[in-house]
């Protein structure tokens, strides 16, 4: 199959090493390569070179791609949205009969429901609270100040719980459509009720999850701008903002997003904070030649889009799709780790450890934007041993950039003699979907993934026994 690479810019080296203390690994200063004690007590057996096939396949990769539109108050088999090709689903909660009251026990149960049906579907879950649905500019009302907070709070339990499938939560309540413009209460007027708003949001969610503002002036009005890679996933309230673009390419201003006159400043400060913090949305109309082709994959490019709606706009959609570049954008919305080459052992003894070198380059337009882990998995003769690889960090495997891992791995003790096979596996953070295949990440090649297991496999290693004799047991 030929490969069509995303182009995604210029590499940038990035060297991650990890070393498994916690797992029995030998100790930082033993596992230099080159230095004097490692000379002496750290022999690894010798490496193999192997190389790897990338695949232009579209991959249904987890929090990335085409959206979909779903009630979760009412939707409850989302299998058919998996089936499809979609990992993410986007959910307006209508909260227009509760502006003057609380949310009732019933409307929470629904939504609980909802996110379950999510879960059991394999797909997370973009979230937005409205208290109408437009029309803009003679908008329907939103509630006051104290009744959004109070419905905040009242969410908070149900965000707490169900973070698994939550893959982020745009900020919505204010205005029409939740998109912060044009509120019936003067939410927008007093810069400190925005953020009031905003951070009582990022309180009631798990400190791992985001929320995206639908303007970026905003954000730089709140946090000043753009994060730094020093600030980017420190658990700040600046760390956590992305952003939302419901009208992108529909105007010269993507109607309103950009100020006037601005637009080129306000997408350059995109194009550096969304390096580090989710972007996406959706188009709302027809505007040539904006919305064509070569603008759309540009600008998609240059601002790390993450996602964008499937079912709306269906002529600026279907218009992609025409013009030939919709399969691109399916290939490179979000992160596409492809594995390039590795040095790998052929053999290695049960209780002594190897060193697991790689290259892989992100040829997505951007990185994931929550947390999730990285493995190294031997599975073989003597049963499965996931060994964490906490040094690693996928979210900052940006586009375009070459990854460099190099990290000393421990084959454990109780590895019995036999055959193995050695992956890297990149499981959903969640204990709840650890074990679920399709929320695991795979990479973008020939004949390395294990749709069964979730695992990406690079090579077959051969255990044989420790010196000096048979393994204990």
């Amino acid at each position: 199959m030929s490969w069509k690479s995303c182009g995604s810019g210029i590499s940038l080296a990035a060297a991650l090493a990890a070393t498994l203390g916690a797992t029995g690994a030998l100790t930082r200063r033993a596992a230099e390569p080159g230095s004097r004690h490692a000379a002496q007590k750290y022999r690894p057996p010798p490496a193999v070179k192997q190389s790897f096939l990338p695949t232009d396949e579209v991959i249904a990769n987890p929090e990335r791609g085409f959206y979909r539109y779903v009630n979760l108050l009412r939707d409850r088999d989302l299998r058919p949205v998996r089936d499809s090709g979609h990992t993410l689903v986007f959910s307006y909660v209508r909260l227009d009969a509760w502006r003057n009251s609380p949310i009732p026990a019933s409307l929470l149960a629904s939504l609980e429901a909802g996110l379950d049906a999510a879960r059991q579907a394999g797909v997370k879950v973009i979230l937005r609270f409205a208290y109408n649905n437009g029309p803009y500019p003679n908008s329907q009302p939103d509630a006051p100040k104290e009744r959004v907070l109070e419905h905040i709070r009242q969410l908070r339990p149900c965000f707490r719980r169900n973070d698994d499938v939550i893959a982020l939560v745009q900020a919505g309540f204010i205005g029409a459509w939740g998109e912060w413009h044009t509120s019936t209460n003067h939410l927008l007027a007093d810069p400190r009720d925005r953020r009031e708003i905003l951070e009582a949001l990022l309180d009631a969610l798990p400190p791992t999850r985001t929320v995206q503002l639908r303007y970026p002036p905003y954000k730089q009005e709140m946090y000043g701008g753009p994060l730094t890679p020093a600030q980017a996933y420190r658990g700040s309230y600046a760390a956590r903002v992305g952003h939302h673009n419901d009208c992108f390419l529909a105007s010269e201003t993507d109607m309103g997003t950009y100020p006037d006159g601005e637009q080129e400043r306000w997408k350059q400060y995109l194009a550096v904070d969304t390096r580090f913090v989710p972007m996406g949305g959706e188009t709302c109309a027809l505007f040539p030649p904006r919305t064509d082709c070569a603008t759309a994959i540009a600008e998609m490019k240059r601002l790390h889009f993450s996602f964008l709606n499937e079912d709306y706009h269906p002529g600026v959609v279907a218009g992609w799709s025409r013009q030939g570049c919709r399969a691109e954008m399916d290939r490179c919305l979000g992160y596409r780790f492809v594995l390039r080459d590795a040095d790998l052992p052929a053999t290695c003894r049960s209780g002594e450890s190897f060193r697991l070198r790689l290259r892989l380059r992100n040829e997505g337009w951007a990185a994931p934007f929550n947390p999730r882990p990285v493995y190294a998995v031997l599975a073989g003769a003597g049963g499965r041993f996931d060994i964490p690889l906490p040094a690693l960090d996928p979210r900052r495997w940006g586009t375009g950039q070459e990854v460099a891992i190099d990290s000393v791995i421990h084959l454990p003790a109780a590895a019995r003699p036999g055959a193995y096979r050695l992956a890297l596996w990149l499981p959903d953070s969640s204990p709840r979907l650890r074990q679920r295949p399709e929320y695991a990440v795979r990479f973008a090649n020939e004949g390395v993934w294990d749709a069964a297991t979730g695992l990406n496999g690079l090579s077959e290693l051969h255990a044989s026994s420790p010196v000096g004799g048979a393994l204990l047991r």
